[in-house]
């Protein structure tokens, strides 16, 4: 599976380092155990590369900026440490195939320095706590704009397409810290606006509502003084239509500024589903299918299959086949995904801007038998296929909406085209649905 694997938000204190805070870290210890913990939540998801999207690095008011040279080096020496300098490979690929995909979605984007490239506070910071785990990985340093929120949420959608032409897998870190205002002593002074701002946003994170913060009251946004959620709705873009559990591991704001780690733990799917997935986003994206090297054993077995597309909880597209016509179910799946996408004829083809709001379903069958009585059928437990002459007519188990063994038959002979009163042939088959 390519694509966005594991996504995270993460605040950028330079006391939050040792050898800058001289103590003053222990006012962020929560914030210092969460950043931990979600070290190991990184590494558990293997990512291949990451991406960070920093407020403070080079940027451009009217366009995303992405680093598009071959390394990045950074320090924290200009606020007292004495670590030396970190160093981290590009991934140049990667990150032209963002530009070309943001190019593609009509999105500005410019890059921030095609040679080195000097990376601040909001990417060193939290890097102090996750190079442990990622050692070695690539980075690619990505900034935000000033432009609508909208647009930084197709932002996050264009990195994921990326990630997916370009192969990858990809964990994407948020970089930002919340409200600047939330008590008297705070950098940006003080305003009651600020605490509101931050109770709103972790509560919204905590249940992934995207709604509520692409709708936040400029106003609100305004007076909070952040410099953290324009990162945090590019990553919710990347994020949108994938199976994601959420976790707000910890919030504070010691020194009246606000400091949110939470992570995004991307679910897998069945491989039979992430092998549709990854063949739909390919084929819309590249016009090419996947080659599956590595198969699970449901992938070897010979067998008809039907791959579902579904839109808003709406039917997007379904093809199937009753019975095998290729080597092995992974090459079922891959000729059905791509059928199911683009040869509906009930559907226009599925658009690369759909894909993120794509859901799948995989059913592979069982052999069909002749059944002599409609006593033998059951709409919950069997698909039915009914057969007169050349004519075929075929419905899956369990759908929502047929309760009745007459109301499959009746099905069935309407897809066919078969008349009411023409006797036809019934046989009955089960699946193992995967989602």
């Amino acid at each position: 599976m390519s694509g966005i694997m594991f996504g995270c938000i993460v605040p950028h204190p330079p006391l939050l380092v040792p050898d800058v805070g001289r103590g003053q870290e222990h006012a962020v210890k929560s914030t210092a155990d969460a950043m931990q913990k979600l070290a190991e939540q990184l590494g558990q998801s293997h990512p291949e590369v990451l991406a960070i999207i920093s407020p403070h690095g080079a940027g451009y008011s009217s366009a995303m900026g992405v680093f598009t040279g071959q390394s990045s080096t950074g320090s924290m020496r200009s606020w007292g440490s004495r670590a030396p300098e970190s160093n981290f490979n590009n991934d140049h690929e990667l990150a032209a195939t963002i530009v070309e995909q943001c190019e593609a979605d009509k999105i500005p984007v410019q890059p921030i320095g095609d040679n080195g490239y000097d990376l601040d506070h909001g990417v060193m910071v939290p890097m102090r706590f996750l190079s442990r785990e990622s050692q070695g990985l690539p980075l690619v340093p990505l900034t935000f704009s000033w432009l609508p929120l909208k647009t930084h949420f197709s932002f996050g959608q264009a990195i994921r397409n990326a990630a997916t032409r370009a192969n990858r897998d990809l964990a994407i870190i948020a970089s930002g810290d919340l409200s600047h205002r939330l008590s008297p002593n705070a950098p940006a002074g003080y305003d009651t606006m600020g605490k509101v701002f931050d109770d709103k946003l972790v509560s919204a994170i905590s249940r992934l509502d995207e709604d509520e913060i692409l709708n936040l009251d400029p106003s609100l946004i305004e007076r909070a003084g952040e410099c953290g959620l324009r990162s945090i709705v590019i990553l919710l873009g990347a994020l949108h239509g994938l199976a994601v559990k959420p976790q707000v591991l910890s919030y504070e704001g010691p020194f009246g500024v606000g400091y949110m780690v939470a992570s995004f733990i991307v679910e897998r799917h069945h491989p039979l589903v992430d092998l549709a997935r990854e063949t739909v986003e390919s084929y819309v994206l590249k016009g090419k299918v996947p080659n599956p090297i590595h198969m699970s054993p449901e992938m070897k077995e010979k067998a008809g299959v039907f791959v579902c597309l579904k839109k808003d909880g709406e039917l997007r597209g379904c093809i199937g086949t009753f019975e095998p016509t290729r080597d092995n179910v992974a090459y079922e799946v891959i000729a059905n995904a791509v059928s199911s996408a683009t040869r509906d004829p009930r559907f226009l083809p599925v658009s690369d801007s759909e894909l993120p709001e794509l859901e799948y379903t995989v059913d592979v069958l069982t052999k069909p038998e002749p059944v002599e009585s409609l006593e033998d059928l059951d709409p919950r437990r069997f698909g039915v296929i009914v057969e007169s002459g050349r004519r075929r007519g075929l419905l899956l188990p369990d759908l929502e909406g047929v309760d009745t063994i007459e109301e499959q038959i009746a099905i069935c002979r309407q897809k066919a085209g078969i008349p009411t009163d023409v006797p036809v042939k019934l046989y009955r088959f089960e699946v193992k649905r995967y989602k």
